[in-house]
């Protein structure tokens, strides 16, 4: 089945931008990749926005652009043409285009170098980064509940923070509230926890491919819990053939 154009461009940006979303993408039924690819390719490029350039006033600007293409969505009126923004309009509703403006909000934090104010902030931060995507991934697929999945898409988000916060670091940002090993512990466990009542929700069988990009999750805040120090060390990665094995056996179990 050959996939539109526009589908395929977005399906490069990701495999590009976010190769593990692309790995688990590309082990969903094609039906969902046509959906989750566009909503993947604008995560990529609302992401990057604030490191392409140097200049805050032209990073603001390149996520305003994204922040009007999701109000064209929200109010009904033509979408500006554009590989993303085009095959974005036909998957995402008005509801979830307004509320994926806070993804996008959130995301200016990455143009300036002030710190979390605290936990709430940093919380938040990933919730309605993570989190949100994650809901919209699986409203794109089906009827899906909210709470369960941001708190999924939370431990999802954190378990990719904790892998970057070295880059994070290098690039002088200040990425954690407090960069204790206690505290990392504690973040990684409250994750899993939240991660474990999520997972105690049935959801229905055609939303759950987009849960597939959850599947290094746990190993990676297990890893962090039982030794932060790998954070810093840059060691929280999974060995390749692991993490394939992983995405394959979910994949084929449905487990998420």
């Amino acid at each position: 089945m050959a996939l539109d154009p526009d589908i395929m461009a977005c399906a490069g940006l990701v495999q590009r931008g976010d190769p593990e979303r692309f790995a688990a993408t590309m082990a969903a039924p094609v039906a969902a990749r046509e959906k989750l690819f566009p909503l993947y390719a604008f995560n990529v490029e609302v992401s990057r926005a604030p490191w392409v350039t140097q200049e805050s006033m032209i990073a603001e600007m390149r996520l305003q652009w994204w922040r009007d293409v999701l109000d064209e969505i929200r109010t009904g009126t033509d979408v500006r043409r554009h590989e993303v923004a085009t095959p974005l309009a036909s998957v995402l509703d008005p509801d979830m285009a307004e509320r994926l403006d806070a993804l996008v909000e959130a995301r200016r934090w990455d143009i300036y170098r002030d710190p979390f104010e605290d936990m709430e902030a940093f919380r938040s931060h990933l919730t309605n980064t993570s989190g949100l995507l994650l809901l919209a991934a699986a409203r794109t697929l089906g009827d899906a509940p909210e709470e369960p999945i941001l708190k999924a898409g939370y431990a999802q988000g954190l378990a990719n923070w904790l892998r970057a916060v070295p880059e994070l670091e290098r690039q002088g940002r200040i990425p954690l509230v407090e960069g204790t090993h206690a505290a990392i512990q504690a973040l990684a466990d409250d994750a899993l926890a939240e991660l474990a009542q999520a997972r105690r929700t049935r959801l229905a069988p055609d939303t759950r491919p987009a849960m597939l990009g959850l599947w290094q999750t746990d190993a990676i805040l297990k890893k962090a819990s039982r030794d932060p120090a790998a954070i810093s060390e840059n060691r929280l990665a999974l060995p390749p053939f692991r993490s394939r094995l992983g995405l394959m056996r979910r994949a084929l179990t449905g487990r998420w």
